[in-house]
């Protein structure tokens, strides 16, 4: 067997030194020494007996053998190392063959359950035993009945009697335009009959259905989560070190503005890639760095960032959509601090003539240290997914994301990297084209002040009693009624939002082709869980505006100008009769407003007006004054129906805007409409109606409906530039 050094040297330097001189008298050459086969079977028989033999019993094995008692030290040291590893070895073979072995089995098991059928009726069998099934029905019974008991405890407190005294229910055809313009029934355009709305007439709708873009059903290999699991490691290691960065001239500073850009020559140098060579030409590159401190903890934070719906929650006016595809692993790399997922989501601006980003896209999360955590998305290429993604412009994430880290009384401090490679199929609008080359569109600073605004908002909501005024006098009476009207506000302003770029794979469609600003129209079903199975008209216009966003929000959102824009007002009055604030700036808030002289004093409008250095929304949506009481009361919200319009507002990205806080604007005044565009900031107005078809498959849409929604739209965007002086 083996050998150990020679007899010779001392414990210290021995005559095994490899770094010894060679003219050293007292340094002596290694000697090699092979056992013979009388010792390796002696100290084989002992290393059965006592693999861990003691210094008498190596003392007496070495003066049987004529060793030293260093050799056989070493001898057994060798033997215990050499036994150890014929052991893992085997263990290792035994772990493959069961791991082969369970592989094909469930590989057998799939391909079983593909054609597998019914033996009772032929068709695909239930996955779960039929008494669970059973069980579960029983339980979502006995909840849908409570759920009825409840709502009908609240509708007889408005309709005097008890819900099972009312007589059957005929279907109702309602006006398109109803809901839309109810606050001022009687007067203007909405005093027609109900309009017969075709739907086959914008392409890409049909008649009898308007379906959700299905999500394809993937099948994740344990090759494929490997994968997912090396480019999600690289790509947590690429964004530390952007995020990090400050002394290796990754990024640099705008002499314009001062934002934080990243130097491509530095980055392809730090970051090589294969085929760097081959870059498409007309991919842009798009990249920033911005960080920011919000109201809310890291944990918190975290846990939203990996759901899918609370993520389009934080971000409504940034993520149109959002899914989760995968759960690739939860507790990877021996801790049960990271998750990776696969996901998909659409990215949007705020307005008809931008087309959206759509990714898939893995989303991993890593607790690098108590109280700080990254979570990083990087683009992931899905079996046919060139054919699943609609939108003109190709965008691949590169390794974007961002850091975490507490801070004191449940602060977080937020850096956030955003970095893609964007191709457009299409020419960009020329109203949007500054904002989105410039790189605000979709970078950081945008995520990071979205990100301060909506924590703002739930901070102010869990703070009793201190964010509202009742100019009425106790209209809204109790904290619980805060609740439940800030929620209200919440699916109204998400309503909006996802109107905007409707999530069921419809197009917009130009209806109208104006000189000065293009009407466009889709058609989609409403996300509204009110009224789940309506069809919706949405019809948006974009206009460039000579003022500040900042002045250009003040218009909007004051009650007192209201009628200066408001063409189904007919310039009556409207009063505030509720004011519930959820920021710290006096725009963010929620209101009720009242309209005066009209024939219909049931009727009530919910305002929301929120703003951000990234741009602004004001919506507003006609309810009913039941409905508004079941608000007040502090009842669930949820099926009230809702059909917001209302406004988008940004900054035209301009070079003299490029860093421009709205914050520090002056509110809004005549005097300061008429400016030339290349002197001052400008804003894009995005106008937003939604008009409801109808319940009914069947329903058809006229010409006179689009000579409605154009009228609408036009009369609108006439009144506003009158009001500003921008004619």
């Amino acid at each position: 067997m083996e050998f150990s050094s020679g007899v010779g040297g001392g414990g210290g330097g021995g005559g095994g030194s490899s770094g010894g001189d060679a003219s050293d008298p007292h340094r002596r050459k290694k000697r090699y020494h092979r056992h013979t086969a009388h010792q390796i079977q002696r100290l084989e028989s002992m290393f059965k007996e006592c693999p861990h033999p003691d210094e008498k019993t190596r003392n007496l094995l070495s003066r049987e053998l004529g060793l030293h008692p260093r050799q056989i030290k070493f001898w057994f040291q060798n033997r215990r190392t050499q036994m150890k590893a014929q052991h893992e070895r085997s263990d290792n073979c035994a772990l493959r063959a069961d791991n082969d072995k369970i592989r094909c089995e469930n590989i057998a098991i799939r391909e079983a359950l593909k054609n597998i059928i019914c033996p009772s009726c032929g068709g695909p069998p239930v996955t779960e035993d039929s008494y669970f099934d059973e069980q579960k029905l029983r339980i979502e019974n006995a909840q849908l009945k409570e759920e009825l008991d409840r709502v009908s405890s609240i509708a007889a407190k408005y309709i005097g009697r008890p819900i099972s005294q009312l007589p059957p229910v005929q279907p109702i055809h309602i006006s398109s335009l109803d809901l839309s313009m109810a606050s001022f029934g009687g007067h203007g355009i909405n005093a027609g009959p109900t309009l017969d709305l075709d739907l086959d007439l914008l392409p890409g709708s049909s008649s009898s259905v308007i379906p959700n873009m299905p999500f394809p059903s993937m099948s994740v290999s344990d090759l494929d989560k490997s994968l997912m699991s090396d480019i999600a490691a690289s790509a947590m290691d690429e964004l530390i070190r952007l995020v990090q960065s400050n002394e290796d001239h990754l990024w640099i500073k705008s002499s314009s503005d001062g934002r934080e850009m990243l130097n491509l020559e530095t980055y392809e140098r730090t970051f090589p890639r294969p085929n760097d060579h081959l870059k498409n030409p007309n991919v842009r590159i798009e990249a920033s760095r911005d960080s920011g401190v919000v109201i809310m903890n890291s944990l918190a934070l975290v846990d939203m960032f990996m759901d899918a719906n609370k993520w389009v929650e934080l971000f409504p006016t940034i993520v149109s959509r959002a899914r989760t595809i995968e759960v690739i692993s939860s507790g990877m790399l021996g801790s049960q601090s990271s998750t990776l997922q696969l996901m998909y989501e659409e990215l949007q601006v705020l307005s008809a003539l931008v087309p959206t980003r759509q990714f898939y896209f893995l989303r991993f999360r890593q607790q690098i240290e108590p109280g700080l955590w990254a979570i990083v998305n990087v683009s992931y290429n899905v079996p046919h997914q060139e054919s699943q993604l609609s939108s003109s412009c190709k965008a691949q994430r590169l390794p974007s994301g961002c850091l975490i880290q507490d801070m004191p009384n449940g602060y977080s401090k937020i850096t956030w990297v955003e970095h893609c490679e964007v191709e457009d199929k299409a020419p960009i609008h020329r109203l949007y084209r500054d904002l989105i080359q410039s790189g605000l569109a979709f970078g950081a600073e945008r995520w990071i002040s979205t990100l301060q605004r909506t924590c703002e908002r739930v901070a102010y909501l869990m703070v009793p009693g201190n964010s509202s005024r009742d100019p009425g006098g106790g209209v809204i009476p109790s904290p619980e009624g805060k609740r439940s009207m800030t929620r209200l506000a919440q699916r109204m302003v998400s309503n909006f939002c996802s109107s905007i770029n409707p999530s069921n794979g419809q197009q917009w469609t130009s209806v109208s082709g104006l000189n000065e600003f293009e009407v466009r129209a889709t058609l989609h079903r409403s996300t509204d869980p009110a009224q789940p199975n309506a069809v919706v008209l949405s019809a948006a216009a974009t206009i460039w505006l000579p003022i500040p966003p900042q002045s250009v929000f003040n218009f909007f959102r004051d009650e007192r100008t209201r009628p200066q824009w408001d063409v189904l007002s007919n310039q009556n009055p409207v009063q505030e009769v509720a004011h519930i604030s959820n920021g710290s700036h006096p725009g963010n808030c929620i209101s009720i407003l009242r309209a005066y002289n009209t024939s219909q004093n049931n009727m009530l409008i919910l305002q929301e007006s929120c703003i951000d250095s990234s741009g602004s929304i004001v919506v507003h949506c006609p309810v009913d004054l039941p409905s508004i009481n079941v608000a007040m009361s502090g009842e669930d919200p949820t099926f009230l129906p809702l059909l917001p319009s209302g406004f988008t507002i940004s900054p035209d990205g301009g070079p003299h805007q490029l860093h421009h806080n709205q914050y520090d604007v002056a509110s809004t005044s005549s005097s300061n409409s008429n400016v030339d565009r290349s002197s001052s900031s400008g804003s894009l107005v995005t106008v937003v109606f939604q008009i409801l078809v109808s319940n009914s498959p069947s329903a058809r849409m006229s010409p006179e409906t689009v000579n409605t929604v154009n009228n609408l739209i036009g009369n609108t965007v006439h009144q506003i530039k009158a009001a500003l002086n921008c004619n």
